[in-house]
C-alpha cells in the first residue's frame, strides 16, 4: 500500500521533475532529489539504515517506476475512470496527512506535558503486581460450584482447563501475567487487591466478560520503568492522540464553515 501510494505521489509531483538537481534523468525527465528523500525517508521509518547501497537501490527504483509512469501516460492509462480515481484519491491522501502533520507542528507535545502522563500512569498502576489464575464460566452458578468443588479439594487447574471459556489461559490452567490491578476490569482489579497470597475468591466475581473465580498465586512490588526509558513511546502515543483530536477540531471547524449539499 506504502510503495503504490509513493508510486502515484510520485506522478503528482510531476512538476517538480524538471528540477535541475535531481537523481536520474529518464527519456529527458528528471527525477527529482525530493522524490529520493521521500523514498528514503520512509524505508528509514521502517526500520532500513541509510547506505550508499540503499540510495543505490532506490535510485533504481524511482527510475523503474519514472519508466513505467511514462508508459501509463503514452497508453493514457491515467485518463481511465478508475486510475484517475486512484490518482484523485492518493492526492487527497497526501494533503490530508499535509493538514495534519502542520497542525501538529503548530501545536507539539511539551516535555512538562509527557512528564506530567508519566506521573497519572504511575499513580493509575499504584505500587504492587500480582500473579493470579482464573476461571471464566457464563453463570453464577457455575461459577459458585467451582468454587464448591476446589474447597472440597478439586484443583483449580484442572477445573480451568477443563471449564474456563478463556481460550487464551485454559490451556495454562488459567494462569494470568503478572499485571497491577489497574490492568483488569475494575470488579476484577478490586477482588485481586482483596486476597492474600494463596487465596481464592469466597464468592464469583461478575465483570462484562462474565463470571470469574480467582486465585491469588504472587504479589510483588511493582517496578515502573524509568521516565527516560518509556519517554519515546510515551511522546508517540501522546502526539498520535494530540494528531487525532487535530484532526477532529479542523473536520468541525470546516464542517460548520462549508456549505455541504
Amino acid at each position: 500500500m506504502k510503495s503504490c501510494t509513493l508510486f502515484l505521489a510520485g506522478l503528482l509531483l510531476a512538476t517538480a521533475a524538471h528540477a535541475q538537481n535531481g537523481v536520474a534523468r529518464v527519456n529527458g525527465v528528471t527525477i527529482p532529489q525530493q522524490r529520493m528523500d521521500l523514498f528514503i525517508k520512509d524505508l528509514s521509518s521502517q526500520g532500513r539504515a541509510d547506505s550508499p547501497e540503499l540510495r543505490n537501490a532506490v535510485k533504481q527504483e524511482l527510475i523503474d517506476r519514472e519508466l513505467l509512469a511514462q508508459e501509463a501516460a503514452r497508453r493514457g492509462l491515467h485518463k481511465k475512470p478508475e486510475v484517475a480515481a486512484q490518482i484523485d484519491l492518493a492526492r487527497q491522501s497526501v494533503l490530508v496527512r499535509a493538514v495534519l502533520s502542520d497542525a501538529a507542528r503548530s501545536a507539539p507535545v511539551s516535555e512538562d506535558a509527557i512528564k506530567k502522563e508519566y506521573e497519572r500512569i504511575k499513580g493509575q498502576l499504584g505500587s504492587r503486581e500480582y500473579k493470579a489464575r482464573h476461571i471464566l464460566v457464563e453463570n453464577e452458578d457455575e461459577a459458585k460450584d467451582i468454587i464448591s468443588q476446589i474447597k472440597g479439594g478439586g484443583s483449580f487447574e484442572k477445573l480451568a482447563a477443563d471449564r474456563s471459556k478463556d481460550q487464551g489461559t485454559k490451556v495454562r490452567g488459567g494462569e494470568l501475567d503478572w499485571s497491577a490491578p489497574s490492568g483488569y476490569v475494575k470488579p476484577f482489579g478490586d477482588a485481586l487487591t482483596r486476597l492474600k497470597k494463596g487465596q481464592m475468591t469466597e464468592t464469583p466475581v461478575q465483570t462484562n466478560f462474565g463470571w470469574h473465580v480467582i486465585r491469588l498465586d504472587d504479589e510483588r512490588a511493582l517496578k515502573v520503568p524509568p521516565y527516560d526509558q518509556v519517554k519515546p513511546n510515551l511522546q508517540q502515543q501522546m502526539q498520535q492522540q494530540q494528531q487525532k483530536l487535530s484532526y477532529q477540531k479542523i473536520i468541525s471547524d470546516l464542517r460548520a464553515k462549508a456549505k455541504i449539499e
